[in-house]
């Protein structure tokens, strides 16, 4: 038996899961439920997808096929998950990539017709799923909850990217989730931190509610202003732990500010574990992770891929990343694991500056370390995303 559940969303593609994972996650956070999003297949867009403007959205999203490699590892995650998931199941899986429904416990079912929801349904009964939410998606219309038990039935609205879910069948479904995922969040917590391989263990969310109660404001999300402050309150140089959920540029951050000293980030699949120290060469092309570099005036966007769409731990030792001129700001930008992040700001601490670059924040980079005057680490640095970021392709 699997200690903690793994819920999947199943429905045909455009049926709006990518935003109900986005929202219901949200929702959760919002109740300190302790899990964690996956994207199980990578036509799944990320909450980056959901925040940022739509037309940068469609500019820069990034479709890669599906390898039985990238299957085999997902399921895997899944597997070994360390707090309860949400799983985001691709529109269209094939009878071989079925398998990643194999190691969920649960299913939402959220389809737009009859054809769509006979086929989720069978393909529940087939993985011996419980369906314990069955909604029916509309682009407008009302929000009809048609049972509450023993399997959430009614119809949802609205599940367009770049909005938010709301409303009473979405409320439902938020508490029956909840309910699944109702383990005791401060034991999971202490679990977490008390087998932390550093000393000092930064904890993201708490630190966050901290600076905002006393900034006199609730807490939402992490802001680029309140970097500076983070940096004060953990000491350069020492090891360092961190937990929780965080933008890439805090865990970047963080990393080059405690360099030399080991850094640890806690990963829902894989625990407590220290990103790699890649080598910065002219050539990368044995590398795992795909770049292209373009000068921007006074800087160089470093934009960092993966080609599979996936890249498992274990390939760390086989990461190099490229050498850029040493006179120049760097902006990295990316679909990264934060482990990846937190690597390549480490590889890229000597420049004048580094900066990383979230889509949310339009053309804006955050500065997270700076060695010239006239920056520091928070200030939003105007920026243009290079014309090809996002048009990459995995190669056939």
């Amino acid at each position: 038996m699997e200690l903690f559940p793994a819920v999947a969303i199943g429905g045909p593609p455009h049926s709006g899961k990518s935003v109900l994972a986005y929202s219901l996650s949200k929702a959760l956070r919002a109740h300190q439920i302790a899990h964690y999003v996956l994207r199980a297949f990578p036509d799944g867009e990320g909450d980056w997808a959901n925040e940022a403007d739509q037309a940068l959205v469609r500019r820069i999203r990034i479709k890669n096929s599906v390898t039985p490699e990238w299957i085999q590892h997902i399921c895997r995650d899944i597997a070994r998950r360390h707090l309860p998931l949400i799983v985001d199941i691709g529109g269209r899986p094939t009878d071989w990539q079925e398998v990643v429904l194999d190691h969920c416990t649960h299913i939402i079912l959220l389809t737009r017709d009859r054809a769509s929801h006979g086929h989720w349904t069978r393909l529940a009964r087939r993985h011996n799923l419980p369906v314990i939410a069955d909604l029916h998606s509309v682009r407008s219309g009302e929000d009809v909850v048609q049972a509450h038990s023993p399997v959430l039935r009614g119809q949802i609205s609205g599940l367009e990217r770049g909005s938010t879910a709301s409303g009473v069948v979405f409320t439902a479904l938020v508490d029956q989730v909840a309910s699944l995922f109702a383990y005791d969040q401060e034991e999971l917590r202490r679990l977490h931190i008390a087998n932390a391989p550093a000393d000092l263990v930064v904890e993201l969310e708490r630190l966050g509610r901290m600076l905002a109660s006393a900034m006199g404001h609730p807490w939402e999300q992490w802001q680029p202003e309140q970097l500076g402050k983070v940096l004060v309150y953990a000491p350069p140089h020492l090891p360092l732990a961190i937990y929780d959920r965080g933008p890439n540029w805090l865990y970047a951050a963080l990393a080059v500010h405690v360099y030399p000293a080991p850094l640890y980030q806690f990963d829902v699949r894989l625990g407590w574990i220290a990103p790699p120290t890649p080598e910065l060469k002219e050539d990368i092309t044995t590398s795992p992770v795909r770049a292209d570099v373009t000068l921007q005036g006074s800087y160089v966007w470093v934009e960092l891929s993966l080609p599979g769409g996936y890249l498992d731990y274990s390939e760390v030792e086989q990461v190099c990343l490229p050498r850029v001129p040493a006179n120049k700001g760097v902006i990295l930008s990316g679909k990264l694991p934060l482990w990846l992040w937190t690597a390549a700001a480490r590889a890229y601490r000597t420049a004048p500056w580094l900066g990383v670059y979230q889509p949310q924040l339009g053309t804006q980079a955050i500065v997270v370390m700076a060695h010239v005057r006239n920056l520091r680490p928070g200030m939003r640095m105007p920026c243009e995303p290079p014309a090809r970021v996002g048009i990459l392709r995995s190669p056939p």
